[in-house]
């Protein structure tokens, strides 16, 4: 499915864990079998989405100011470890048995199944697995050349983002992963924050202003360099198709999904941290 730049819409502001919580609550018409949500989840490459979550773990020293290096193939062990593609892939199927209706899964599968959608989802299933600078660099010239041009797939790709983050809470999402993985690796003792909650919390609310044009301008240059080999025509069908109100709410709950199994196995990794061992493997 479409996920430029890794980024899913995520619609609500409430914490993830809490997103999925009232999803499962509150029942779903008809709840989709596990035979199909399999289905479903290689049809709309959802399966590959979720198995390029383990591709962000780069991240984690980063946001501790730890460089990865410092524990060689430690590091690589225990990151393999918590983020298992078939650990992930379970979780996934667990949430949804709950919550996708066998209606909004049919609607999905219909496009994606379809001669453009089988197209598109190999191409996203690539993208998923190859970002880089270079590839991030192509994007951006692909745009400034659109914008040089005038060209009208400039405001279909801006379509297209704008349906799969309707309300923009993929930053707050990102921010969410954030917060409870440091909060985490606190209670773990692997990191000693300097400041409490709350004011962690608003220093990621005052750099939103700052952080969502980037965004934003990387959804935009993922979506060029990902669709760059398709026709206007193409791409035209495709932000109408993601504009569908139904295909909008599938985006809303895998977007839930995806961020919730990206916040808890940031959790377990800070929890599990205390297990490294700097200077082996280096």
């Amino acid at each position: 499915m479409s996920c430029p730049s890794a980024l899913i819409p995520f619609r609500s502001i409430l914490p993830l864990a809490c997103c999925v919580l009232l999803l499962m609550c509150a029942g779903v018409a008809r709840a989709a079998d596990r035979d199909r949500i399999e289905a479903f989840l290689e049809v709309t490459g959802f399966d590959v989405a979720l198995d390029s979550i383990a591709l962000s773990t780069g991240s984690a020293p980063d946001m501790l100011g730890i460089d990865e290096n410092t524990f060689g193939a430690d590091w690589e062990r225990l990151a393999a470890e918590v983020f298992d593609t078939g650990v992930m892939h379970d979780m996934a199927l667990q949430i949804l048995e709950q919550t996708l209706s066998d209606e909004a899964l049919t609607h999905a599968v219909e496009f994606y199944a379809s001669d453009l959608g089988q197209r598109l989802v190999a191409v996203e299933n690539e993208s998923h697995m190859n970002e880089d600078e270079d590839t991030a660099r192509a994007g951006e010239q692909l745009v400034a050349e659109m914008v040089a041009s005038g060209s009208p797939r400039l405001e279909m790709f801006k379509r297209m983002n704008k349906a799969i983050d309707a309300s923009g809470g993929s930053l707050r999402a990102i921010q969410e992963i954030q917060f409870r993985f440091l909060m985490a690796a606190s209670a773990a003792g692997v990191v000693e924050l300097q400041m409490d909650p709350e004011d962690l919390k608003l220093m990621f609310k005052a750099r939103e202003p700052e952080l969502l044009p980037l965004l934003r301008r990387s959804a935009l240059a993922g979506a060029a360099y990902t669709y760059r080999s398709f026709s206007d025509d193409d791409i035209a069908a495709y932000a109408d198709a993601l504009e569908e109100p139904e295909m909008m709410q599938v985006y809303e709950l895998l977007s839930a999904v995806q961020y919730e199994i990206m916040a808890n196995r940031f959790e377990v990794l800070a929890g599990r941290m205390s297990e490294l061992h700097p200077g082996q493997d280096i």
